[in-house]
């Protein structure tokens, strides 16, 4: 695990690991402004606590389907129960947290990006979209250093297959594949993972499907080879994120990089059919597979002189391949063979390491983020989650930035967490320890503003199962009363809400809201994000009686919640973020 202060992608802080030296704080040198005090809010002697309850939406579907309503939720409802001048629900999808249209879910990176930023930033998805429509990927750096290797050897495309545009998107896969043939590349292989999260579980083998035909086509098209060399499930082979697995990533490495993997099969149709095992093994967890020729020998293996590229936009679980695919000094797992490449990411997965060095689309840029002001008014900050989520209140909340703006006024505490374990098999995750470590930083009266990730709704949802989902929710609630009994003991204030919905929908639903009925004659599991609203509360004994939500912006977004948390601390936000959802009578 990172050492503790380390925002972001923790662990690719340590400099021990690649043999360079790197800033003791990788955030510093960020310019840092001051906020004015608000006209009519004053400054609370006790701290703001935000608790951001990770994938913890709000479905019109309160069935038995709806983890969020069949846990036990006393402190959520007790919340709700005291209506719309403390409790409302916020959009955390689509548009309003960056994403090309409001058909996009919302996720984890564009949500604490918003919730920090104050602003709707155009984001991954939609940089790598205008980049392909214009073009200009292929005249940008990234595509120039990686291009004659791609052309002499074979260009090597790994990332996620689906059309769930969190990670990655179909059309993208395509349009970079047909971008590349028209510059000359003649091989193309593609390495592909399974996903079951952000779509349908399941749909596996239609996308493999899907993906054969078209490298076909395009092969006799144009006179070039391009096919499906390797694969895996997302989270069995590759998309490991914050060290939790490193297996995982060894796993991909060998099917992608070394054509290695425990099966092999002459078409990748029937490698994911097979593998699959009659739909009793999740898209996710299907294992690494790899494709040989005729003569046995893998079709993809990378050799020295081959270009690669990872074709995910989002950075979180691509951080760990680039290392394995572009640090000479590596000792994760034992790689066998590091072949010499040029290797790009479709975006920059780390901006203060330059990880990889080369990308193809460059990353959005985000100034002025809240911790900026925050740190530049001289409070003192705690973070905290466990490390599937603290890169969110670090890393994404702060524009993107890894390491401290100020190391004596901010305080990021990472709780290590399950290692080797599928998250419903102990749902609750971390979340007692994260709430008994914030509520230590509430008590200790070192912090003025204290922000914390409860990770397990979230990631528990992704795996489907219900029973796990209920549970993890009826973990967080009670968590949650934890942190808000601390906000009472020191007359505190408190903002709560979420980064996008997950848990509260843990069922594929017909337009009619019924559930949508397998083969087997079960309910088909959803594991994917949802398009739903997410709550947003806020109170405290610290909370000015006059304080309430304001009643004329039905329609605000994640990125509003920024204005109102610094208003709670006692000042008046930029004038060029989101407007504030809070307001008092005196303003109205």
């Amino acid at each position: 695990m990172a050492a503790e202060g380390q925002g972001g992608h923790q662990a690719t802080l340590r400099d021990e690991q690649f043999g360079q030296r790197l800033p003791e704080h990788a955030a510093e040198g960020a310019e840092i402004f001051r906020l004015a005090p608000h006209p009519t809010i004053p400054r609370c002697q006790a701290p703001l606590v935000v608790i951001v309850l990770d994938g913890l939406g709000e479905s019109k579907y309160n069935d038995e389907y709806n983890a969020v309503h069949m846990a036990q939720t006393p402190t959520l409802d007790a919340l709700k129960a005291v209506g719309p001048r403390h409790y409302r629900t916020l959009k955390a999808h689509g548009t309003s947290v960056g994403l090309p249209s409001d058909a996009d879910m919302g996720n984890s990176e564009v949500g604490h990006n918003a919730l920090g930023a104050g602003q709707i930033v155009d984001q991954g998805a939609k940089c790598v979209d205008k980049a392909l429509a214009t073009g200009d990927l292929f005249r940008l750096d990234g595509w120039k250093y990686i291009e004659p290797n791609a052309k002499q050897g074979t260009l090597h495309l790994i990332g996620l297959l689906s059309d769930g545009g969190v990670h990655s998107r179909y059309d993208q896969i395509m349009l970079l594949v047909e971008g590349a043939i028209k510059q000359g590349v003649k091989r193309i292989r593609l390495h592909v993972l399974a996903d079951g999260r952000d779509v349908g579980d399941n749909t596996a083998v239609a996308w493999v499907e899907r993906l054969a035909g078209d490298a076909r086509r395009l092969s006799k098209q144009h006179g070039v080879d391009a096919r499906i060399a390797s694969g895996g499930g997302r989270m069995k082979v590759t998309m490991d994120r914050y060290e939790s697995d490193w297996r995982v990533v060894q796993r991909g490495y060998y099917a992608h990089v070394l054509g290695e993997a425990p099966s092999t099969f002459t078409d990748p149709v029937d490698a994911v059919r097979t593998l699959k095992k009659d739909n009793t093994v999740s898209d996710q967890y299907v294992d690494p597979w790899v494709i040989v020729g005729d003569d046995g020998k893998p079709v993809g293996a990378v050799q020295d002189g081959d270009a690669v590229v990872t074709f995910n936009f989002r950075a979180d679980r691509m951080v760990e391949i680039s290392q394995a695919l572009e640090y000479e000094k590596f000792h994760k797992f034992d790689r066998k063979r590091w072949p010499k490449i040029r290797f790009a990411g479709m975006m920059q997965y780390d901006g203060d390491l330059l990880l990889p060095k080369h990308f193809l689309v460059p990353p959005p840029l985000i100034e002025r983020a809240s911790e900026q002001y925050v740190v530049g008014t001289g409070l003192r900050v705690f973070a905290c989650s466990e490390s599937q989520k603290i890169g969110h209140v670090t890393f994404f909340w702060n524009g993107n930035r890894s390491g401290y703006l100020d190391p004596k006024l901010e305080k990021f505490q990472e709780i290590p967490s399950d290692q080797g374990i599928s998250f419903d098999k102990a749902p609750a995750m971390k979340a007692r320890e994260i709430a008994a470590t914030t509520k230590q930083a509430i008590l200790s009266g070192q912090y003025d503003f204290v922000r914390c990730n409860f990770a397990n709704p979230d990631m528990v949802g992704h795996t489907g199962k219900l029973k796990a989902a209920i549970e993890a929710v009826t973990v967080t609630d009670a968590c949650i009363k934890v942190l808000l009994d601390a906000v009472d003991q020191v007359g505190g204030r408190f903002l709560l809400t979420a980064d996008h919905g997950n848990a509260e929908d843990m069922v594929q639903r017909q337009k009619d809201g019924s559930p949508v009925v397998g083969p087997e004659g079960k309910p088909v599991e959803l594991t994917s994000h949802t398009l739903n609203p997410v709550p947003c509360a806020i109170g405290g004994p610290g909370l000015p009686p006059d304080v309430h939500f304001r009643g004329d912006l039905p329609a605000a977004g994640l990125a509003n919640v920024t204005a109102a948390f610094i208003n709670l601390l006692g000042f008046e936000a930029p004038d060029f973020y989101k407007p504030s959802l809070v307001t008092t009578a005196k303003e109205e």
